[in-house]
């Protein structure tokens, strides 16, 4: 779930608006809610949060380093100024990035990814020969060929990728997919989503890469020593095989 705070409701709308689009569960705050949220939210919901989007409003350097007090997820700013002094003092205030307006939703989700990566380390995650996600809204690829997922499968997938081996539970799939706000939808949507998920995977791997466990949850399982063996072309009685190891929309302004 994505958090933008901006004292212009359009501002938040407009970015709200678009990361659903992509299939990323988001909520705009102002400042002043913001600051309520922060002191009373809960250890699992700031855990949900895959990045605070800082936007414009009074005192924002002092935002960066309370957050970092309670999360580590990536704070990155957006400015409508491309000044040099004014991105200095927005590295200065704590936060990881600074983005200048307009700019491409695409681009700050990679930029987040990009961050998140950066403080794991750059080791692949054990499931990469096998299958890559990008964490920016493209498809993922699974033995070079694109596979083509619904948005809300294409969050599980990603959020299943980030947490490879461990057990997951409905909640913290429903919290990252619909975001720990949502009301209109029941947890009991997140079975649907992942049986669909499940199969699609089965279909190209040939295995079950989703473990599920009553009362537990669900655990991504992928063994990253073999390569994917994929019928790429078929002519009459030959089948040509190959094996395969994986190695513009609208910009958004803050002052829209």
């Amino acid at each position: 779930m994505y958090i933008i705070v901006d004292d212009r409701e359009s501002v938040t709308n407009s970015y709200v608006g678009g990361l659903v689009r992509e299939g990323v569960s988001s909520i705009g705050f102002s400042s002043n809610e913001f600051w309520d949220w922060l002191r009373t939210a809960s250890e699992p919901d700031l855990a949900a949060v895959d990045a605070f989007l800082v936007g414009e409003f009074d005192a924002r350097g002092s935002l960066p380093r309370a957050v970092r007090r309670r999360s580590s997820a990536p704070i990155i700013a957006m400015s409508s100024q491309k000044m040099l002094k004014s991105t200095l003092e927005l590295f200065e205030s704590g936060v990881d990035d600074v983005v200048h307006v307009p700019i491409h939703l695409r681009e700050i989700l990679a930029r987040t990814a990009a961050i998140a990566r950066r403080r794991l380390g750059d080791a692949p995650r054990p499931c990469e020969t096998r299958i890559q996600v990008f964490f920016n809204g493209r498809d993922p690829e699974i033995g070079g060929r694109a596979l083509t997922l619904p948005r809300r499968e294409l969050r599980i997938l990603e959020y299943m990728v980030s947490n490879h081996g461990k057990w997951i539970t409905k909640t913290q799939i429903f919290n990252a997919v619909y975001g720990i706000f949502e009301s209109t939808f029941d947890e009991s949507v997140i079975e649907s989503h992942v049986s669909k998920l499940r199969k699609k995977l089965r279909d190209r791997l040939g295995f079950d890469a989703i473990v599920a466990r009553r009362y537990v949850g669900y655990r991504l399982d992928i063994p990253a020593n073999d390569p994917i063996e994929l019928q790429v072309a078929d002519f009459g009685n030959v089948s040509m095989r190959m094996n395969r190891t994986p190695a513009g929309p609208a910009m958004y302004s803050a002052g829209s």
